[in-house]
């Protein structure tokens, strides 16, 4: 399958923000985690940089949302990134943000690997064609097999508009960061124009927002996330991780629903 090269001249495109529009006003159960990965073994997470605007990038979504089902109980965390550089090249991507692109550029310094779509980092150390099932397959058994170094835990609770995140890491670095990802689970679109025209597409896992969180000595503490547009209890999740920031390695992760008070557990 054709896989989309995004060279230099595809630098220069305009990084375009999400909209932002009213929020759900709507208070739900306090959600909490423990590390969903099972102390002393391994876990995946596997991220997803994709585009609407890429004729390439469907194949790669349907195996990651295959791979997303298949997975279900195990600690393995999939997470889509759709980047803005394809905005320009005749049709916008609704869930895009410039933020993703970027952070696709930070692991193509640490991997010494070209930015293009449908591209895939598993546990920040290995890339890949989005699309290649053998070779992700194979990566994601490897990360699995690999004993985590830190665990993190996380609770949050909604206010309106915003989510409280309360964390705690142990084990891990001193050079690290926790990034926090809200994630609607599935989305449909229908795309008029671009390499993708007249197509109806399906997401899984959508980033919709992703902070960074730096880590104080304790390795514990609060933040505060503006929920995006459309958000709903149901139908979504938070996934935490912690990275290195010298090497961008992902050193642990966990997720949680936010449609119940209960613990989750895998």
């Amino acid at each position: 399958m054709q896989s989309f090269k995004i060279l230099s001249f595809c630098v220069g495109a305009v990084a375009l923000a999400l909209a932002t529009a009213a929020y759900a006003n709507r208070k739900i159960n306090t959600a909490k985690t423990v590390n969903t990965g099972t102390p002393g073994k391994g876990f995946a997470l596997v991220e997803l940089f994709t585009s609407e605007g890429c004729s390439s990038c469907p194949p790669a979504d349907e195996l990651l949302a295959k791979i997303q089902k298949e997975t279900q109980g195990k600690p393995v965390y999939i997470l889509a990134y759709h980047v803005d550089y394809w905005n320009s090249l005749g049709w916008k991507d609704v869930f895009s943000h410039a933020m993703f692109s970027k952070r696709q550029k930070e692991y193509s310094y640490y991997l010494n690997a070209q930015v293009y779509t449908p591209q895939v980092v598993v546990n920040g150390k290995t890339e890949m064609v989005g699309s290649d099932e053998p070779v992700l397959r194979e990566a994601i058994s490897g990360a699995l097999a690999i004993v985590q170094t830190a665990q993190v835990s996380l609770q949050a609770q909604q206010n309106g508009d915003k989510l409280t995140v309360n964390y705690e890491l142990t084990g891990g670095s001193t050079n690290q960061q926790l990034l926090i990802a809200v994630v609607q689970k599935t989305a449909i679109s229908k795309v008029d124009r671009g390499e993708n025209s007249g197509r109806t597409l399906s997401h899984a896992q959508i980033v919709r927002d992703l902070k960074t969180v730096a880590l104080n000595q304790a390795k514990k503490g609060q933040t505060t996330i503006n929920l995006p547009k459309g958000f709903a209890p149901q139908g979504w999740e938070v996934v935490g991780f912690i990275q290195d920031k010298a090497n961008g390695e992902i050193l642990t992760a966990t997720k949680m629903a936010l449609n119940s008070g209960a613990v989750a557990k895998i």
